[in-house]
């Protein structure tokens, strides 16, 4: 569950500028000395007779007893001795670092991050009780910021081939994972005492004179003398429980021999006794010998009630930030990067958790979205009838550039001047003993307080109440105000045209072949034929007339008024 505390956010503190969200009176400077960057032995700490400059003749670390440049001593070769080799010495025998395994691919879950809904409800409060509008993806970036203001859900992805991963949880502590192995793992080493009880026995101790034992480099686990028959096991084991990851020759390779005789002692007396395991929570009892046996009977006997495949999990957001499934929490991780500069997917889940109080959107110049307790709405003062007190309000608002709430009270109804005070209050302690009477002590300085608004502020405060809440006046973050501009006209859509008609306005003829009839077209060949001096002059015949044998030529291009045949 998320604290109270973190979940209240100060939208009127939080959209101002930096320097206004420091607290006053703190020292920047404190943790400075004044010596930073500067080398110990020529640090300044003002006692008397301490030089402030290093002396250069080499003594208490001067500039002499070396290159200025940084090269080695009077004493040494510019390129070092020859047995040590180049500055830094040989590095051949150095082992080679081993290139660091690439990471294993994240799982394919689809992250969701979820603002805490007492959270919301608290900035809807705010937004409508100051009236003001507040950009939206600002808002999803302050909840981003801290953990305690948002939850994570997991959703598995489906695949192409219609399969979906697996989401398991630990129904123990609400634990997501992505294999039901780990599952099994965390329980086993986490709640191992809720289903199992170990029970030490003593055994007789390995027989033989051991002088040396192999002991792991990485975990400095004791895995005892190479030549014992469990050596091997000892080996296998300890890889696949903590070192599955790394090949088995590197593992290997790790291992070190160790002479010491504390740590041979040591495996001697832990070979000395046995340990049994007893079952908890079972009707009849049951005494396991290794935990592999554990493991075993913890997958008959208790996965099926412990172990829940389920399609979504919620996780708190702090809970989510230290999750112990590694690949499930860098894909947290890498999600969180994502969504921290354009938080898109939880700006949406945001506007639909305001739409649910009742709060508006709308975009400033098309581009960036605001909520707000109305939208912008044009408040036309000269054709709808209003008091005179809200048109000097919008008239005010529109003649002055970057308008605030402080200048337009100040300049509609300005703060009358306070009265000086001709008394002055002074409290007299009691005199002390040898002290005259009459000596009146200090005075405190009374703080200022804020004057009560006028009568005349408080109906202009109530007229711009009225105005924010219709939409016609837009109370800014960073406390400017605009008033809701008139909507350009809507174009006028052209009414549609008929197809013939649209064909003559584009300069095509109205009439085509198909609306001519055939005897008309028949007509005008016979007469092109008896007339040949008209007939190179007449427009050109669409080709949709008969075919006539004649010495006219008809393969002249087609004019402005027809087709060529």
């Amino acid at each position: 569950m998320s604290n109270a505390p973190d979940l209240e956010l100060d939208l009127e503190n939080l959209f101002q500028p930096a320097w206004a969200q420091e607290k006053t009176g703190s020292n920047k400077f404190a943790r400075f000395t004044g010596n930073e960057g500067i080398k110990p032995e020529r640090a300044f700490n003002g006692k008397p007779g301490e030089r402030r400059t290093p002396r250069r003749d080499g003594a208490g670390g001067g500039f002499g007893g070396g290159d200025r440049r940084g090269g080695p001593s009077r004493g040494g070769s510019k390129f070092g001795d020859r047995q040590g080799g180049f500055r830094g010495g040989d590095r051949r025998d150095e082992p080679r670092r081993e290139r660091p395994e690439p990471p294993a691919p994240l799982p394919e879950f689809n992250v969701a991050f979820i603002p805490e809904e007492r959270g919301v409800e608290q900035l809807a409060k705010q937004i409508k009780m100051t009236g003001r509008a507040y950009p939206l993806f600002q808002i999803a970036q302050l909840i981003l910021a801290k953990a305690e203001r948002y939850s994570v859900q997991l959703t598995p992805k489906k695949k192409t081939a219609g399969t979906t991963e697996k989401l398991f949880v630990c129904a123990l502590d609400e634990t997501p994972w992505t294999s039901e192995e780990e599952v099994v793992a965390h329980v086993l080493k986490n709640h191992f005492a809720t289903f199992y009880q170990a029970e030490r026995t003593q055994t007789e101790p390995p027989k033989g004179v051991y002088t040396f034992v192999a002991q792991c480099g990485l975990s400095g686990a004791i895995l005892g003398p190479p030549n014992y028959h469990d050596y091997q096991n000892q080996l296998r084991k300890l890889h696949a429980e903590k070192f599955s990851r790394m090949p088995f020759d590197t593992f290997k390779s790790r291992v070190k021999i160790v002479k010491d005789e504390a740590v041979v002692k040591k495996w001697v007396e832990e070979q000395s006794f046995k340990t049994e395991y007893n079952a908890l929570n079972v009707p009849e009892p049951v005494k396991l010998a290794s935990l592999e046996e554990v493991e075993k009977h913890f997958r008959a006997t208790h996965k099926d009630n412990i172990i829940k495949v389920v399609e979504t999990a919620t996780i708190a957001g702090l809970p989510s930030r230290s999750l112990r499934c590694s690949g499930l929490q860098r894909l947290i991780r890498q999600e969180w990067e994502h969504q921290k500069f354009f938080p898109l997917p939880i700006a949406t889940k945001l506007s639909q958790q305001f739409a649910q109080h009742g709060l508006q959107f709308f975009k400033v110049n098309k581009t960036v979205t605001h909520v707000s307790v109305a939208r912008p709405t044009f408040l036309d003062t000269e054709s709808n009838p209003v008091s005179a007190g809200i048109k000097r309000i919008v008239e005010f608002i529109n003649a002055t550039p970057k308008c605030s709430r402080k200048k337009l009270i100040e300049a509609l109804a300005p703060t009358p001047k306070a009265a000086k005070t001709s008394i002055t209050e002074i409290s007299v302690a009691p005199a002390a003993a040898g002290e005259s009477a009459t000596a009146p002590a200090p005075a405190k300085p009374a703080e200022p307080k804020a004057p009560e608004p006028t009568p005349e502020q408080t109906a202009v405060m109530v007229d711009l109440h009225w105005l924010i809440h219709q939409g016609a006046v837009l109370e800014f973050a960073d406390g400017r105000m605009e008033t809701a501009k008139k909507p350009a006209p809507k174009p006028v859509k052209p009414p549609k045209e008929s197809a013939p008609e649209k064909l003559a306005a584009e300069g095509e003829p109205a009439g085509t072949t198909e609306n001519v009839p055939p005897a008309a077209v028949a007509a005008e060949l016979a007469a092109e034929i008896s007339s040949p001096a008209e007939a190179t002059a007449a427009p050109a015949v669409p080709s949709a007339a008969p075919a006539v044998e004649t010495p006219v030529r008809l393969e002249a291009p087609a004019t402005q008024e027809g087709n060529a045949l």
